[in-house]
């Protein structure tokens, strides 16, 4: 009869390291289904709540018992939301470029709150931003999108971190996944980044003090795909601001392709299902042990994850094929700019 053969180091090592890992994972999935205790009537605070996934998770969690206060940026979108949501839902106006406004919205959720601390801030500021190639964008461009989606929220969070600490509460900073990959020029892709530091600084420092910080990538959703038009008015309004000498050096070849471009992206990349977004920034509100990171929606699990760690060469290969090329790309080769 044959003897069995022995396991090798190496098979030894292997079940070993499975071994130690199914536990792991047993552990992670027992201890994401615990959910926080006490939760109704803890007070939310939600900006950019006049359209889209700030006012879809405002209703959400009206209905699931939570008081609620939204900001919007306009009269009608708060009279809009206090229509179809309880009595205890309370709005603000919020100006998230006005640090007056701010100070007035931090005072409002003071006085809401009253000494018991805040539970939840979700911080959301989607809207339309100036997109285009970098040498038809000015300065203030990315100012018009900086002092809102970044400097905004960062001024805000930290005027509500008292009562965040004083109720050990949750930050929830939802970011779209297409700024992980800087596919066009202005300040959309600069907030997100800047947004993903503030939030991994503010969640290492903040644990010390019990409270969490999640953040949400979300993809292409239904809900943002109504702002294409708007996206093309602004590449419109650049393009007839640019001099004959940039405007030549593109040509009207490429701005059509352009726009083309753009609506033909958010077409392929968008998902209908918006629930998916309102369940992982619920799960981080009532979570006991809430995640690091959610990633909701096919595009930013995989598209938009893959691409930002994709080799340079590979993720600019598909930008070159996605977006068209200028009039004068050929004779601009000897330009080269290097940062250090």
């Amino acid at each position: 009869m044959a003897t069995p053969s022995r396991l090798s180091l190496s098979d030894l090592l292997h079940i070993a390291i499975l071994a130690s890992i199914l536990p792991l994972i047993i552990y992670w999935l027992i201890r994401d289904r615990y959910r926080a205790r006490n939760l109704n009537g803890k007070h939310v605070f939600i900006t950019g709540c006049d359209t889209g996934l700030g006012n879809s998770l405002a209703k959400w969690l009206d209905k699931k018992g939570f008081c609620v206060i939204a900001a919007c940026t306009t009269e009608k979108g708060s009279q809009q939301l206090q229509s179809c949501s309880s009595l205890s839902l309370k709005t603000v106006n919020l100006n998230l470029a006005d640090s007056n406004s701010i100070v007035r919205a931090v005072e409002f959720v003071t006085e809401q709150t009253a000494g018991k601390g805040l539970f939840g801030l979700v911080s959301n500021a989607e809207g339309t931003a100036p997109v285009g190639p970098t040498d038809w964008l000015r300065i203030e461009d990315f100012h018009s999108v900086l002092d809102v989606s970044l400097l905004g929220l960062i001024e805000i969070t930290l005027k509500l971190l008292p009562l965040l600490k004083k109720a050990e509460g949750r930050v929830i900073n939802l970011i779209n996944a297409k700024g992980l990959m800087a596919f066009v020029g202005g300040g959309y892709s600069l907030s997100k980044w800047g947004m993903e530091a503030f939030s991994d600084t503010l969640r290492i420092e903040m644990q010390h003090f019990g409270v969490k910080v999640s953040t949400v990538e979300h993809g292409f959703f239904k809900a943002e795909v109504v702002n294409s038009d708007i996206i093309e008015k602004y590449v419109f309004k650049l393009w007839n601001r640019l001099t004959p000498e940039i405007r030549d050096s593109y040509g009207e070849k490429y701005l059509v392709e352009y726009i083309k471009a753009q609506r033909s992206s958010v077409e392929r990349l968008c998902d209908y299902d918006i629930s998916n977004v309102i369940k992982c920034m619920e799960h981080a509100l009532i979570a006991k042990y809430p995640r690091t990171r959610y990633r909701a929606g096919w595009d930013a699990k995989f598209f938009w994850l893959f691409l930002s760690y994709a080799p340079s060469c590979l993720s600019d290969m598909l930008l070159h094929i996605t977006f068209p090329v200028p009039a004068d790309s050929r004779r601009s080769a000897h330009g080269v700019l290097i940062n250090v």
